[in-house]
């Protein structure tokens, strides 16, 4: 049984001050309306040109993102590895809108990619569609397909044709690639998508791997029908398990525009068709490479159980387990050093265009209940340990 509690090999890279610093962080994430209120802050300073950005380096951007550029992740990337842990590069700016910065984020995703190539540090890659094209576009081929015009098909194209640039980089350096589930009313052209360039580019070994959200009651069904597809057509297929973490915006989206929820009805609903899920692609192991990304102890030792009942090396290299810069180190760097596969999200990208990014980190803490205080009790098990 892996040992969740013991601090030592989590915080061994940790300066004193690296710990206190976090401990206050989580401290002010634990309360959903602090969390607000700093957002807000947050927008209007930058409105403002208020000079803030040093101060956010150093608190909330140093503690979840690796840097402003790939070589600014250079030193989170080897930090991490001397520990056993990779790292998923993650160009992580958002919310563009126009043609010239949807190219550069295609370039600057397959500038991860050739960082990557042949770099064991480094085993994954991943990228948002939705920083490739409009996401009222996207959004609207989702919905709706037949509906858009020959410009926006036009413009639809180009988004697709970014996306199969970034595969066939990938492809062609041998680096597996996630591509992030999003927001349902996206979901279904992305899906579309990434399927597509399964088919073309998963014949070897799996190089794109598509993102599977159980937090939403139909998805279990899409990945068992997904599996049969790619087992039928002689593809191997990359999975990444995740619960999801947008349920009150999913729920809101669902009553405005008036269609079923797509959210399950409970967290236990939630848990139980992640389980089933891993289960799943266990039994199917010999075509299905599986990333399981989860900050849930019960779900890590339900793989991990699992993989021993099948006589699995912990280092299998079909099984990774992943985990945010930042958060639940207990778990990556506990799995690590039990040589399971472990690797983390580093996201990258000027201070001020990852805002966005990690706002969401912040409510997302907020949100996940009894995340933040595990944090806080792990950070001073390891101070009051070391006086």
């Amino acid at each position: 049984m892996i040992n969740f509690d013991d601090t030592k090999p989590v915080f061994a890279h940790k300066s004193n001050w690296e710990l206190r610093k976090s401990y206050y962080l989580f401290s002010i994430l634990q309360h959903s309306l602090l969390v607000k209120i700093g957002s807000l802050l947050l927008k209007i300073s930058f409105f403002l040109r208020i000079p803030i950005k040093k101060l956010i380096k150093m608190t909330i951007f140093n503690q979840f993102c690796g840097g402003e550029n790939i070589q600014d992740c250079s030193k989170k990337i080897n930090e991490l590895y001397e520990f056993g842990i990779g790292t998923i590069l993650d160009y992580s700016v958002e919310g563009k809108e126009n043609e010239s910065d949807f190219e550069k984020t295609k370039e600057e995703i397959i500038q991860t990619i050739l960082f990557s190539a042949n770099n064991s540090k480094i085993p994954f890659t991943v990228f948002k569609i939705t920083g490739l094209g409009k996401s009222s576009l996207i959004e609207k081929a989702s919905l709706d397909f037949k509906s858009l015009d020959d410009n926006e098909l036009e413009e639809l194209n180009l988004v697709t044709r970014r996306v199969d640039e970034i595969c066939k980089a990938s492809s062609e350096n041998r680096v597996p690639i996630f591509v992030d589930a999003e927001d349902s009313w996206f979901q279904d052209y992305i899906d579309v998508v990434v399927e597509s360039m399964i088919f073309k580019y998963n014949n070897e070994f799996p190089i794109v791997y598509n993102t599977i959200q159980l937090y939403r009651h139909d998805r279990l069904r899409y990945m068992k029908d997904l599996i049969s597809r790619c087992n039928s057509n002689g593809k191997n297929l990359g999975l990444k398990l995740v619960r999801g973490a947008y349920m009150e915006k999913e729920r809101e989206q669902a009553s405005k525009k008036n269609y079923p929820d797509p959210i399950q009805k409970d967290k236990q609903a939630t848990d139980n068709d992640f389980n089933k899920a891993v289960e799943f692609c266990i039994e199917n192991i010999k075509t299905v490479s599986l990333c399981v990304g989860t900050h849930n102890e019960k779900s890590v030792l339900h793989l991990t159980d699992l993989m021993k009942k099948k006589a699995f090396k912990n280092n299998d290299s079909r099984i990774w387990f992943a985990q945010l810069l930042g958060m639940s180190d207990h778990i990556s760097f506990n799995l690590s050093k039990e040589g399971y596969n472990v690797a983390k999200y580093v996201p990258y990208g000027p201070v001020k265009e990852v805002i966005p990014y990690l706002i969401r980190r912040a409510e997302e803490n907020t949100s996940v209940s009894g995340q933040t205080s595990r944090e806080l009790s792990l950070i001073k098990i390891e101070l009051e340990s070391r006086n």
